[in-house]
């Protein structure tokens, strides 16, 4: 019992980072077909401006507080978020109405940029964060639950449950919703086409940011490669719970933390990969559409 309830609660935590960065990928891929295989990287760089913003906040001699930690969170958001949109108006905008391939291909050199850039920006070696999370916590089962975990994962269902909120309730959600059934409609309606999915790719790029900041700050150390694996990992996660579908990418992302901890656990640590990239290779073999999605058919 006591390794079955630790396993749920690390499952939880490393969930709750892959459905973050998953809803990046299902919201831009739901709006204009785009599997962006950069997003990862907006990950590790929002890992990176945490780390150096915790960096600043410790040499001003204030301390890194809640108070701090939450307004270093919030700006890390922000402020990847606003990358994100640049990234969209740059690179992928001139490409919208291109053959798939080539603005696919563009995400792979967004994402080569971002990984090459950061190493460039803080080094190839490893940084340690410049916080220590507490790790004390309740003995339940026989299992250590640290309050860091509880909170880590409270803070990732918050942002979860804000976007919800905004893509059911609020005229951009509406305008969002609408783009994902039919672009061409949208335009002839007057709707701001292009600022809306600049908007898309600011929320997504700020949800991966904040669980960057998160992993980063839970793991203890950041590197400019970690985005490439975790960014695989949450399109696995995109997939298991259909490519396109919110609420799926949330499931996915929790389940597939799940999984990978529970193989962690029973396999060995050296084949958690092994065992994410096995359930993607199920996943499009058996039920493409993931758990949540559903069968399109893609307008000529």
């Amino acid at each position: 019992m006591d390794i079955l309830v630790q396993t749920l609660a690390d499952g939880l935590v490393i969930g709750a980072f892959y459905s973050l960065i998953a809803l990046g990928y299902t919201m831009v891929f739901g709006i204009i077909k785009l599997l962006n295989f950069a997003h990862g990287d907006l990950y590790m760089l929002g890992a990176f401006v945490g780390y150096t913003l915790l960096s600043i906040l410790n040499g001003n001699g204030s301390g890194a507080g809640l108070m701090g930690i939450v307004i270093v969170l919030l700006l890390t958001m922000a402020i990847v978020g606003v990358i994100g949109m640049g990234i969209e108006r740059v690179a992928y905008r001139p490409l919208l109405l291109a053959p798939r391939l080539s603005i696919l291909i563009t995400a792979l050199g967004v994402s080569l940029f971002l990984e090459n850039g950061s190493m460039i920006a803080w080094g190839a070696q490893y940084q340690v964060y410049p916080l220590q999370l507490s790790h004390d916590g309740w003995n339940v089962l026989g299992a250590q639950i640290t309050y860091t975990q509880m909170g880590l994962v409270l803070i990732a269902a918050l942002l979860m449950l804000g976007l919800h909120l905004f893509i059911s309730r609020t005229l951009y959600g509406k305008a969002m919703r609408a783009i994902a059934l039919d672009q061409t409609a949208c335009h002839l309606m007057g709707i701001n086409v292009h600022k809306v999915i600049g908007l898309t790719f600011f929320i997504g790029a700020s949800l991966a940011a904040g669980a960057g900041t998160m992993a980063g700050a839970y793991y203890g150390t950041v590197n400019f490669m970690m985005g490439f694996i975790i960014g695989l990992k949450a399109f696995t996660a995109a997939v298991l719970g259909g490519i396109g579908s919110i609420p799926g990418a949330m499931l996915g992302g929790l389940l597939l933390g799940m999984m990978e901890t529970a193989g962690t656990f029973v396999f060995g640590g050296s084949w958690k990969d092994v065992v994410a990239f096995s359930l993607l290779i199920l996943i499009l073999v058996l039920k493409p559409t993931g758990i949540m999605g559903e069968k399109v058919t893609e307008r000529m």
